[in-house]
Formats: C-alpha cells, structure tokens, sequence
C-alpha cells in the first residue's frame, strides 16, 4: 500500500462535493430521437463549422429556462432559506482537462445564453475546450486555489458560493455534464445547480414513429433537479421542452 497527500489538481472538486451537502436531488431522464441534431450537425460540417451535441444541449436548455424561471434559480440558507431567480441565464460545463499533469474535471461558465446563438455557444465551448488549464485565463481561479493553504482555500470556496448575486457567474443557473464521448448511455450528475443535465451517448436504437418501428439515433438525457427549489411537475415540464426543442433543431 502506498500512501499520498490528495492531489491539489482535485482540490476544488472535494470542496465542491462539500459545497453540495444540502442537495436535494431528484432524477428523471428521458430518451431524445436525435435524427434532427445528427442531420444537423452533418449540415454544419459540410459548412466547415463544428457544431458538438453539449452545444445542442446547452442552447436548447437555455431557451426552455429563460420560460421557466422558479428553475433558472439558486437556494441559500437552511434555517431561514433565500431563493434567488435570475433574469440572466449561464450555463456550467464540465471538461475533462488535464492540470499540471493530473486528469481533472474542470467547468466553464457560459453566460448571456438569453441572448446567445447556437454559433456563440459553440464558440465558448471551443475556447474552453483549447485552453491550457496550466496557462489559460480561463482557468486562472483553479491555479490560485491549488496555492492557497487547505483551510483557506476551504474558506473562500464556501464564501463564494454563499453569495447569491454572483452564482449565475461563478456556476451558471444550470449544468451541463456530458459523457457521450464513451459508451455511455445514461447517468444522473449533481452540479450544484437547481437543474443539472446530464448527456449520454448517441446510438442507434429502435422507436416507433408514425406507427412504423424503424432504428434511428437515440440519446439518453438525464434531469437532476434540486427538491428545496422546484417540484417534479415543473422539473419534468422542463425536461419534456428540452426533448422538444432538441427533436426540432433545424440547423
């Protein structure tokens, strides 16, 4: 047996789980026939643009939150607990990055998805996902917390967290965590968000349609919803509209 100090590349992820305690979750999941995405995507590519199935994702998610609002929130507090709705609406991704050698999950915070295309979305995604965690701006709070003393450290991770005005920023009004790039079907995640989604891979599988049975690409997504914020009808409307949206992407 071997025996090591916890790796500081992972630091913020254990103060997250910590951060997360008084979640109350609650999992729902549906399947998307993604033949729309897929036809989609493969227009794009003829185009010369990139266009990932988080993209998707993140930008029908944002346009079904903007309509529901008591979703599009943050809780704070246990004995006389405050509710926050935002106007704005920011979406946190998770990414696999690798920091100073060591695999971690690392998020980027997309903002002003009220206003955002699918092209912008795609853009942020695609900075994130080139930028160095080592060097990059982007990742430039994560460094600062590896070199801080554990108990510090701790401590400005909980008071960040605390402060309602700043969580649509710090992360996002809704999750997105994808691990479609395997062969994963399904799984729940909490992301420390009222809504949290959660992405599957895509795959071909049999559906009824029109009353014919025919195989088209499939994609599991996942809803885990805070209970202290909304109840199942709302976060299942919520889930239904996603389905929705994302069976009628057009481009």
């Amino acid at each position: 047996m071997t025996e090591q100090p916890f790796p500081t590349q992972r630091r913020h992820t254990l103060f997250f789980l910590d951060q997360i305690r008084d979640f109350s979750p609650v999992f729902l999941d549906t399947e998307v026939d993604a033949s729309a995405i897929v036809v989609a995507r493969e227009r794009a590519r003829r185009a010369g643009e990139r266009r990932s199935v988080v993209a998707y994702v993140v930008h029908a998610a944002a346009g079904v939150l903007r309509k529901h609002p008591e979703a599009n929130a943050a809780i704070q507090g246990r004995l006389n607990p405050v509710v926050a709705t935002y106007d704005t609406v920011a979406a946190k991704v998770t990414l696999d990055k690798t920091l100073d050698g060591r695999r971690a999950v690392l998020a980027t915070v997309i903002p002003g998805l009220e206003s955002a295309t699918l092209a912008d979305v795609q853009a942020h995604l695609d900075r994130a996902i080139e930028a160095d965690p080592d060097t990059g701006e982007e990742f430039a709070g994560i460094r600062a917390l590896r070199r801080l003393p554990w108990q510090e450290a701790l401590d400005r991770f909980r008071a960040a967290a605390r402060l309602l005005d700043r969580r649509p920023e710090v992360t996002g009004t809704f999750s997105v965590t994808s691990l479609g790039h395997r062969a994963v079907d399904g799984f729940h995640s909490v992301g420390g968000t009222t809504i949290t989604l959660g992405v599957g891979r895509i795959t071909e599988r049999p559906i009824a349609r029109d009353g014919e049975v025919l195989i088209a690409p499939v994609m599991r997504l996942s809803l885990t919803f805070d209970h202290r914020v909304i109840d199942g009808a709302e976060a299942a409307d919520v889930l239904t509209e996603i389905k929705d949206a994302l069976e009628g992407y057009g481009g």
